[in-house]
């Protein structure tokens, strides 16, 4: 939702003037807002990335950053990352080794730990998965894109089937005060590890997006790496995750995590051939269908712990 601008060892952002459901950038004092907000919630896991929030300024027919004139529109400035460090590209290039995983997993455990819990009801929460499940289904099995809808279905099923049936893990999340306010968009193309570990672009726009249990977001983060072919850096994250913060959820509720976070991912791919003029759109149900090839293997994992008594 913004242009990104580099410059030297600088990025810029400035916010896309526009309007949706999930945020509204429509206005200069709301493009302020947003990025003085930007700027904060990032300083949490990457304090010396994000450097300060600069007006556009107009003086004269010209424009510039700051000085004297009228401010025309806001940017955040931010330090540029060295993109070989970036977890993405480390797992392209075969360089993440299980230290960096562990470094990782330190900053990710002192943030969690430090994290503000919601004051979200249970009901609440679990009442809006069910709107993305609907929400999720109803693209996917739109006929337009050929996608298989049986294996849709079959995932859909089993979503539904543990909300059902183990709602209550998720309540103990909340009870026992462990939903927060997290990142958001916890994405490989997100986290830089070179001597530090700096962890960007957070969702600043909608604080409910950010309404977390650690582990969805770590899942969410598994998920990726399994995706780019590190499904190891995945796993080892969960295990040490869950040693460090000791709190871990039972492994029926990170695979319906899992599963959930695919089908997500699945359906925002695919809705990009919603758009007018998609970019490459011989690219989304290739993407898409990978998704939900990791959401039915997460699928098939969810059929088996529902089929033994005690996990319920």
């Amino acid at each position: 939702m913004s242009w990104v601008f580099l410059a030297g060892d600088r990025v810029y952002k400035l916010k896309k003037p526009v309007r949706f459901p999930y945020l509204d950038f429509s206005t200069l004092a709301r493009r302020e807002r947003a990025c003085r907000a930007e700027l904060a919630l990032n300083r949490r896991l990457a304090p010396q990335v994000y450097r300060d929030v600069v007006p556009l300024v107009q003086s004269h027919g010209r424009l510039s950053l700051g000085g004297e004139g009228t401010v025309v529109d806001w940017l955040v400035c931010m330090e540029r990352l060295d993109e070989r460090f970036m977890l993405d590209r480390l797992i392209a290039d075969g360089r993440l080794t299980a230290a960096q995983v562990a470094r990782l997993v330190d900053a990710l455990a002192r943030f969690y730990r430090m994290a503000e819990p919601t004051l979200i009801a249970p009901t609440v929460y679990r009442a809006e998965l069910l709107r993305s499940l609907d929400y999720n289904r109803r693209v996917l099995l739109d006929g337009r894109f050929s996608l298989p809808s049986g294996l849709v279905w079959r995932i859909d099923h089993a979503q539904r089937r543990f909300l059902r049936q183990c709602s209550g893990l998720i309540d103990a999340r909340f009870r026992h005060r462990r939903v927060v306010d997290g990142h958001g968009d916890l994405r490989p193309e997100h986290i830089c590890l070179d001597d530090d570990v700096r962890i960007i672009d957070c969702l600043e726009f909608n604080a409910r997006l950010r309404v977390v249990d650690p582990f969805d977001e770590v899942a969410f983060l598994s998920l990726e790496c399994e995706r780019l072919g590190a499904a190891w850096a995945g796993e080892l994250l969960r295990r040490r995750l869950m040693r460090e913060l000791r709190d871990g959820p039972t492994d029926l509720l990170f695979t319906f995590y899992h599963c959930y976070r695919a089908t997500l991912r699945a359906r925002l791919a695919i809705a990009h051939l919603y758009e007018p003029h998609p970019r490459t759109p011989e690219k989304w149900p290739r993407v898409a269908r990978e998704y939900l090839a990791l959401a039915a293997r997460s699928a098939r994992k969810l059929e088996a712990f529902l089929k033994t008594p005690s996990s319920r």
